[in-house]
């Protein structure tokens, strides 16, 4: 397990890159109200980071985190592929909890 930064460092429905040497790539972070989701920064297309430069996403005007390489869009709650190549398939959940403190802590995925 590793603890990242807080809750109320997050900014609101805004992807933040996060890296950890015990995680096995970079976590993209969203936080919507007192909820984080985590997902591993890999495009299940081609295994490409979705960012297009160091902690810069694309989001489309309606709310979709979208891949910067081939424009697949992801539902930033499910993580769901909603439109793009790989549509259907989800991203890898980073399980992730809020300790007292408000810090993150997040857990490596299961391997499949």
């Amino acid at each position: 397990m590793t603890t990242t930064p807080y809750l109320n460092e997050l900014p609101e429905r805004q992807p933040v890159a996060y890296a950890d040497e015990q995680l096995p790539a970079e976590v993209i972070l969203i936080r919507t109200g007192q909820q984080v989701n985590a997902w591993l920064n890999i495009c299940p297309h081609q295994g490409r980071p979705l960012n297009y430069a160091p902690n810069k996403f694309l989001q489309t005007p309606d709310g979709y985190l979208m891949c910067a390489a081939h424009g697949a869009t992801f539902d930033m709650q499910s993580g769901i592929c909603v439109n793009g190549p790989c549509k259907g398939i989800s991203l890898k959940a980073v399980p992730v909890a809020i300790n007292p403190h408000g810090q993150l802590q997040l857990n490596a995925p299961e391997a499949h």
